[in-house]
């Protein structure tokens, strides 16, 4: 099944593991062998989990703001493009559906882009456009904190969802055809986005909210709303997304990893050093691939079979489920699923025909919206007033 129809997974850090662990030198770390470097991803596991295009993070830490993170953000761009030159017989950019169709033509696996965190615009919607011209086709409005212009879901609401000029951005990503992606933004953005965007929004890495109660999750009433927006929420590997236990773990690992001095986010081998210390006097929830589908289960009844994909996180997270420990695991959440009574129809659709769908309907909603109306050159000065200094329509009190 997966030769015929190859995963489109929505969201792989792989970049930034590369930025962490070796400092985009793949001199250190040939990815066409390398399995050294704690790494989720390499080509010969892609080929082994059927994957045919991926969405590549060009993720950003939150802490980075202003140039920094536009600068940072760049360089995730880069090391992109340096993985593409450096194995051309495995991977090619891809930015469109018809340059992911000539990858399956030719072999490939296409290569797309998605921005991680608005706050890598650093509120200027000429930075959102150049990112665009340089290949980015979805960014992520957050990451975990909440920005000048967004509410994060594991952050203090300043907006009560989207501002005004955030309300801009999603406009001038419908013009552009890049993706409005609304994992990590708290459920009033996403209700706000869904109002706004004029084109189909994506979820490129949460699951099932009445599954798993995290606040990265969706909501039923969120999930019901992708039918008439036509979008698309691809669900999660994260154990701490998808399995209950596990979110409690996770929150005394992450606390024994900051009194070590560690950043909960580090996947570094210092880091699971720690973790594996940790987890030797405090056993780990195990996920599995079944911990998965019951969300793909449910996201099924309540979005429709049109509206579900994948975006696995892998090189983004510390541990994933029994059975999907690298991205050579799809098969076994496929065939998961195949024992459930998924179809083959079905399951075209959720490894790739929904996203190319998405994808396409961007491009299409954006050819429409230029012919009518031309960059916008709205300033959040303009819209929301100072930065950090005054909330939602201006008012004081929002930082």
């Amino acid at each position: 099944m997966l030769a015929r129809h190859p995963v489109l997974d929505g969201h792989n850090d792989l970049p930034w593991a590369l930025r962490e662990q070796v400092g985009y030198d793949l001199d250190r770390c040939d990815l066409a062998t390398d399995r050294s470097h704690h790494l989720h991803t390499d080509i010969p596991r892609l080929r082994a989990g059927g994957v045919g295009a991926q969405f590549w993070s060009v993720y950003v830490r939150a802490d980075l703001a202003g140039d920094r993170a536009v600068s940072a953000c760049l360089e995730q761009i880069d090391a992109v493009r340096l993985m593409i030159d450096r194995y051309p017989e495995t991977f090619r950019p891809a930015v469109c559906v018809a340059d992911v169709e000539a990858a399956l033509a030719e072999g490939r696996i296409a290569s797309l882009m998605g921005a991680e965190g608005g706050h890598s615009i650093a509120n200027s919607l000429a930075t959102l456009r150049a990112f665009h011209r340089l290949g980015v086709r979805y960014m992520t409005l957050t990451h975990n904190d909440t920005i000048d212009w967004a509410d994060s879901a594991t952050d203090a609401p300043r907006h009560d969802g989207l501002s005004a000029f955030g309300e801009e951005v999603v406009r001038e990503m419908n013009r552009l055809g890049m993706l409005v992606d609304l994992s990590h933004v708290a459920a009033t953005t996403m209700r706000d986005a869904l109002r706004v965007s004029g084109a189909p929004v994506i979820f490129s890495h949460s699951s099932a909210r009445a599954v798993c109660d995290h606040p990265r999750n969706v909501p039923d009433d969120v999930l019901a709303a992708l039918r008439v927006n036509g979008g698309v929420a691809m669900a999660t590997f994260v154990p701490k997304f998808v399995l209950p236990e596990a979110g409690a773990w996770t929150e005394r690992a992450d606390a024994n990893l900051r009194a070590a001095g560690l950043d909960p986010l580090d996947t570094s081998p210092a880091a699971m050093r720690v973790h594996r210390e940790f987890e030797a006097r405090d056993p780990r929830p195990i996920a599995t691939a079944a911990t998965v589908a019951d969300h793909l289960d449910h996201m099924r009844e309540v979005a429709g079979v049109d509206h579900v994909g994948i975006g696995g996180d892998y090189d983004g997270t510390g541990f994933l489920p029994r059975g999907l420990e690298s991205v050579a695991g799809y098969p076994v959440l496929i065939a998961e699923l195949m024992r459930r009574g998924w179809s083959d129809r079905d399951l075209a659709k959720l490894t790739r025909e929904n996203a190319l769908r998405v994808l396409g309907d961007a491009e299409s909603t954006a050819r429409a919206l230029r012919r009518t109306r031309g960059p916008s050159i709205a300033r959040i000065e303009d819209l929301d007033g100072p930065p950090g200094g005054r909330g939602p329509g201006g008012l004081p009190g929002g930082s």
